[in-house]
């Protein structure tokens, strides 16, 4: 199961009731943190979510609505005692981005690692071997004014096992937890020996196994006009939280020109990505009531939601 939560929808400046962007995602217990605008930690610590949980900090671009909460979460954490390395990743140049703001943390009990991401899925357990073993986060290339790369978490999961193939081709009832997790393409061994078919032929271990099942996607663009790249790399996810920086239709030369999507661009997005849900998020201050402009966006994209701080949802695997 996979929890998600945002912690702010804000742009540029904040309000009252709306942090600068941040979005935490949960599984197994581990972390990963979706940028760290203003006001991060006080969400976190209102939604009850400890920072000594979070093993990586993800950022979309350098924009102080995107990074300004990270001097006081990174001395909150030194202040708990926090020994455990804390991984950072973003687009280009994160080492002299990060440097103003580790100083301004000052001095820390714990190592800030800044790390990039493989270009084909970085394992989680890199960064804690707590995350399990299937997790995986890609960061994509995003259209902004700046460098910029949202990321899309993945979580997959093995075939099911057929016992009754397994019984049909002779293997021991005594192999059949040993078998789970080898490659597919691997001869079945009985003691020492290739397991051979009623042919003669080596019984493989995926002739054990269904069909691949659904695993959990979860994409967040950061700040970004309509984008390719990333609406291929979200392509199925269970959610999509993505930039919605404008309500309005006729507001889409302003978007273009500030590197942003309006609500029906970000819908034709996830249409187009064939999400199951849409949130839309990254208000600007102008917009203090996106949920009277969700039409614009349900239009294009019926299972379209206005993000709030403090929205969350839980996905499990489907049968």
């Amino acid at each position: 199961m996979i929890d998600v939560l945002l912690l702010g929808c804000g742009a540029t400046m904040p309000a009252p009731d709306r942090a600068m962007s941040a979005a935490v995602l949960r599984c197994g217990g581990r972390c990963i943190l979706f940028d760290c605008g203003e006001g991060t930690q006080v969400a976190l610590r209102r939604e009850k979510i400890s920072p000594m949980k979070i093993d990586l900090i993800a950022l979309t671009h350098y924009h102080g609505d995107h990074i300004f909460g990270l001097p006081g979460l990174l001395q909150t954490m030194s202040c708990l005692g926090r020994t455990e390395p804390l991984f950072l990743t973003g687009p280009e140049a994160l080492p002299e981005a990060m440097a103003p703001i580790l100083s301004l943390a000052g001095e820390l009990s714990f190592p800030v690692v800044p790390v990039s991401l493989s270009p084909e899925g970085e394992p989680l357990r890199r960064f804690s071997p707590l995350w399990n073993e299937s997790a995986r986060l890609l960061a994509v290339p995003t259209a902004h004014r700046v460098p910029s790369q949202g990321y899309v978490f993945s979580l997959s999961r093995p075939p099911r096992f057929v016992p009754e193939r397994a019984q049909a081709l002779g293997v021991p009832i005594r192999l059949w937890k040993s078998l789970v997790g080898q490659a597919a393409e691997s001869s079945v061994l009985v003691q020492g020996h290739v397991l051979l078919d009623e042919n003669g032929i080596p019984v493989q271990v995926g002739q054990l196994f269904g069909q691949p099942r659904p695993g959990l996607k979860v994409a967040f663009s950061g700040d970004t006009a309509p984008c390719e790249a990333f609406t291929e790399a979200a392509a199925g996810a269970d959610l999509l939280i993505h930039d919605a920086t404008y309500a309005l239709d006729e507001e889409a030369p302003e978007a273009a020109l500030w590197g942003h999507s309006t609500f029906s661009q970000a819908a034709a997005v996830a249409a187009s990505a064939c999400c199951a849900r849409l949130w839309l998020t990254h208000y600007s201050q102008a917009l203090t009531q996106p949920e009277l402009s969700l039409p614009i966006a349900a239009a294009v994209f019926p299972s379209a939601e206005c993000g709030h701080d403090g929205k969350r949802i839980s996905l499990a695997f489907r049968e």
